[in-house]
């Protein structure tokens, strides 16, 4: 598995959003394991992106909210983490 890079976004987000929420952080947690064990399919639904978005991919951590990444060469940057509202 490539590393795994978070871009300032994702973190400044992340504290934001998910970290004050233990119910988020746990699911966030699991999905990230299956994220880095190279599974792609349900629950994350790994997909990608179109649009101004275009080239970059998404998954699911809880309900509404989703992690956007973009696969590099060498590594995975996680750029931004959300409700489907505030990332896309």
């Amino acid at each position: 598995m490539k590393p795994v890079r978070r871009h300032r976004n994702f973190e400044k987000n992340f504290r934001k959003r998910i970290a004050p929420n233990p119910k988020l952080l746990l699911q966030f947690e699991d999905r990230l394991e299956l994220f880095l064990s190279g599974f792609r399919g349900y629950p994350l639904d790994d997909h990608s992106l179109s649009g101004k978005l275009i080239g970059k991919r998404a998954f699911s951590v809880a309900g509404d909210i989703r992690v956007i990444y973009e696969e590099l060469e060498d590594s995975i940057i996680f750029i931004d983490i959300g409700t489907h509202n505030q990332v896309y």
